[in-house]
């Protein structure tokens, strides 16, 4: 492959984000902006595999960007790891005469993309859609904003029982490893402390803040922690941790789990969908290829997909200061 665009496929793959939806949207009207054709690929890269492909125009993505999930759906592929699974998928987009692709997912996505692309030459450009915020090479992933948002409005709720029962409540949030959603929704819901896989706090110091919250004459606390949090023991063996050194405290614990990734995504989701959208379509038809999408200083950029993959994002040390001065 290679030469001029003709027919671009766009495909979501591994874990939904909402602003998924705005994305496909996106891509599809820049394509029919464009005079080009847009394939659509169901069930990711094992939809690839099997070539459940569906024609794509501006009318067919009416009424999607208010919408949570992907309505490409998206599905794991085993077979997209073996050599015999990808040239199937490659002889697939040949027949269906698709010549570039936009792949709207998480790190594992964009490794399948990249070695595709070194296999079979496919131009691909990736949007970063993950709730996570783990890509290296933008600020903002697809559905951060609005898992906070969802995760700030539901500690609000928890806030109200906890105060009326003077409990203290530990809230797991998706994290495993990186505690971007911790942090920042803990700091929007004034969580008493966080707990993040970046930084071990230590059980004595949760102890200490603990401690002090009540000494100060806090009737109720909130701790908020990160799924993959380095104190070395999950949400509920520290229930019992703190119940047992601090018999003052009456515990409980709520695991938010996966309606972080549900709802209506939030604007600017939508609005950060629709420019890297546009822009991936652009990379494409301007030759380019292996480049993930991102945004940086409210500017949308491009980033050769192997450093998005391989870099590390940093937990934003400012914040977490600002965090330690709110929970005096």
């Amino acid at each position: 492959m290679g030469g001029k665009i003709t027919k671009i496929g766009v495909f979501t793959s591994g874990g939904d984000s909402p602003g998924m939806n705005a994305a496909i949207r996106s891509v599809v009207r820049t394509c029919a902006y464009m005079k080009i054709d847009c394939m659509g690929i169901y069930r990711g890269y094992q939809g690839m595999i099997e070539g459940d492909f569906k024609p794509m125009d501006a009318r067919s993505v009416n009424n999607i960007i208010n919408k949570g999930g992907t309505i490409l759906k998206s599905a794991r592929s085993m077979e997209f790891q073996t050599k015999e699974g990808r040239k199937k998928a490659y002889d697939q987009l040949q027949a269906a005469g698709i010549d570039g692709l936009v792949v709207i997912g998480g790190d594992g996505s964009f490794t399948g993309a990249l070695i595709f692309h070194k296999e079979y030459n496919v131009p691909i450009i990736g949007i970063p859609g993950t709730i996570d915020n783990d890509i290296f090479g933008t600020t903002y992933t697809l559905g951060f904003d609005t898992a906070l948002n969802t995760v700030v409005e539901v500690i609000d709720k928890i806030r109200d029982t906890a105060s009326s029962h003077n409990r203290l409540f530990f809230v797991e949030v998706m994290g495993r490893d990186v505690g971007h959603i911790a942090l920042n929704a803990g700091v929007g819901a004034g969580a008493e402390e966080i707990l993040i896989p970046e930084e071990n706090l230590g059980l004595e110091r949760l102890l200490e803040s603990l401690k002090r919250s009540k000494a100060s004459g806090k009737s109720s606390s909130i701790v908020v922690v990160a799924e993959g949090d380095k104190t070395g023991k999950n949400v509920f063996e520290l229930k019992e941790y703190v119940e047992t050194h601090l018999p003052i405290y009456d515990c409980r614990v709520s695991v938010l789990g996966h309606m972080q990734r549900g709802g209506s995504p939030s604007c600017f989701d939508r609005v950060l969908a629709s420019r890297m959208g546009v822009k991936a379509v652009e990379a494409l038809m301007e030759g380019k290829t292996s480049l993930m999408v991102g945004i940086q200083d409210n500017k949308i950029t491009l980033t050769p997909i192997s450093k998005a993959i391989k870099g590390h994002t940093k937990i934003d040390k400012e914040l977490m200061r600002v965090s330690d001065i709110m929970t005096v």
